[in-house]
């Protein structure tokens, strides 16, 4: 069977062998998504081949688009270009997702009935639960501190028994699903960000407009093994480079300006939370023991963001006609 109002947009860089485990798990799935777009920013045609692959695996009236892109436009800008082209195609559901996860089998089953309500009870943003690469349920921080720009990392990460969702003011790009309605309001996700925040700025901006829910259901799994500290029983401190540090910071320009679009940009407070955030990466650095390079690059990011909260001539991402 196929679900014709979903798409699923996939971006992907240099990983085919992850990629190739994510398109077994949409071949194997009960309810097939009508339109699969890939976000190539490696441009490799045996990308596109796999593509040709997928698409003789699916039933009629599933569709595989390869996209790959001019240039490597980062995460940011291979979910923009994918969402654009779901949206054009018509897609009323578009579910966002990396390369390095999988879907369970009967993910866009278990999705259906919370998409059918969305918009009648104007949830239309939907964030559904993953395992990590061993198995174990991931944490993800679903609850944003607006003010201070930072993930809430006091969350409570269980749901009791009589949950099955939670509001969140965020989202995640490994398995957030946007409404149309949200997309054409919002505009596409900022490419601008090329990676990290952007997902989290796009679920803040969304929660402006409706209500954003964390289902109970484990719907994804990561196949990707990452290097971590365990912070107690639950929460993780992944290992990063020095490319992701500096954009850390430096989106933390975007994010201001996008905040004080909403009046939730207050410069002591949101400088706070750019100190706070630096305490972060400074302990993932004497983890990694990388001090010299990762140091230079975080603060090149700050110097960065703040060229970015000062530009005069920069505008937010325009709504969709």
């Amino acid at each position: 069977m196929v679900d014709k109002e979903t798409a699923i947009v996939v971006c992907t860089y240099k990983r085919k062998e992850l990629l190739q485990v994510l398109f077994d798990s949409f071949a194997e799935t009960n309810l097939k998504p009508g339109l699969i777009v890939i976000a190539d920013n490696d441009n490799d045609p045996e990308v596109g081949e796999m593509c040709s692959a997928l698409q003789g695996r699916l039933p009629e009236g599933a569709d595989v688009v390869y996209a790959p892109q001019e240039t490597n436009t980062g995460g940011a800008g291979g979910f923009s270009a994918g969402t654009g082209i779901a949206y054009a195609r018509g897609a009323t559901w578009i579910w966002l997702m990396d390369d390095d996860v999988k879907i369970l089998p009967d993910a866009l089953e278990k999705l259906r009935p919370w998409m059918d309500r969305a918009v009648a009870d104007d949830r239309r943003v939907i964030q559904c639960r993953r395992l990590n690469y061993d198995g174990t349920p991931f944490y993800w921080q679903y609850h944003f501190l607006n003010k201070l720009g930072i993930p809430n990392p006091i969350a409570p990460s269980g749901f009791k028994n009589d949950e099955t969702f939670r509001f969140m003011n965020t989202s995640c790009f490994e398995g957030g699903m946007f409404h149309r309605s949200i997309v054409k309001e919002l505009g596409l996700p900022d490419y601008r960000f090329f990676i990290y925040w952007d997902d989290t700025v796009y679920g803040y901006l969304a929660s402006k407009i409706t209500q954003p829910i964390l289902i109970k259901d484990i719907l994804m799994a990561r196949t990707r093994s990452i290097d971590n500290f365990k912070i107690g029983s639950v929460r993780k401190l992944n290992a990063t480079s020095d490319m992701v540090r500096y954009y850390i910071m430096r989106n933390r320009g975007f994010m201001g300006r996008y905040f004080a679009l909403h009046g939730d940009y207050k410069p002591f407070v949101f400088w706070l939370g750019t100190q706070i955030t630096m305490l972060k990466e400074f302990i993932r650095l004497f983890i990694n023991k990388g001090f010299k390079t990762g140091m230079r690059e975080l603060r090149r990011g700050k110097r960065d963001a703040k060229e970015i909260l000062r530009d005069a001539n920069w505008q937010p991402m325009p709504k969709l006609d």
